[in-house]
């Protein structure tokens, strides 16, 4: 979900890059898996993170809707989420309350307890208060937290995908005052659905970053 604008009181106040440190060590989360359970459709998934669980899972994204990933409506978009609406729990957590996806997880996970802030056409990182339950986390890089093997097109791409979606999202804001209620919300699922398809449904081969940017041309 999209967090821009005053971010008073929800974090420590700094804005951070790739290459800065913050505290972020948790003793790899022995014997917590709070930020794994009620987190209702907040685990949002990009084209990249489905794209990774595909790979991983070795199963199309299709087959996931309905079981570990459920579809849903966020800040205007169809958009899909990690499942967990009938268990209030992470479908990839495991019995020992530990991430069986743990090496190809959503973004989201891999940023937590960070998040992004766009500002200036790009975006920093921001460490959320009050989300880890861990006390006395230790200070990491954050480009090590991450650890992504290519981030600076990883960079390219959230910016990308951000832009992408507020593109869809201005279209429906501009739909004709004159469309019915119901024609309106007809419009924007279809536009909604036509996103799913062409950034979610339609497979991607080895290079996602290259081929992700040559879909929105």
């Amino acid at each position: 979900m999209r967090r821009e604008g005053n971010l008073q009181g929800l974090t420590d106040g700094k804005l951070y890059r790739k290459g800065d440190v913050a505290k972020l060590g948790c003793n790899d989360c022995e014997g917590c898996s709070a930020c794994c359970r009620g987190m209702g459709n907040s685990v949002v998934l990009d084209p990249y993170d489905v794209w990774r669980l595909e790979r991983g899972l070795a199963k199309p994204f299709a087959r996931m809707i309905g079981a570990e990933v459920m579809l849903s409506v966020v800040d205007g978009l169809i958009l899909p989420s990690l499942n967990m609406e009938s268990t209030g729990t992470c479908p990839f957590l495991n019995e020992e309350g530990r991430c069986s996806i743990h090496a190809f997880r959503p973004g989201i996970c891999r940023l937590f307890p960070l998040g992004r802030y766009y500002h200036d056409g790009g975006f920093s990182y921001v460490l959320m208060t009050g989300e880890c339950k861990k006390e006395n986390r230790t200070k990491v890089k954050i480009e090590k937290w991450l650890g992504e093997e290519n981030p600076a097109a990883l960079e390219t791409f959230v910016i990308r995908w951000k832009e992408i979606q507020e593109t869809v999202r201005e279209e429906i804001a501009q739909l004709p005052s004159r469309l019915s209620e119901d024609e309106a919300l007809a419009e924007q699922k279809r536009r909604s659905l036509r996103l799913l398809q062409q950034y979610y449904l339609q497979p991607y081969g080895e290079n996602f970053f290259d081929e992700f940017l040559n879909r929105g041309k």
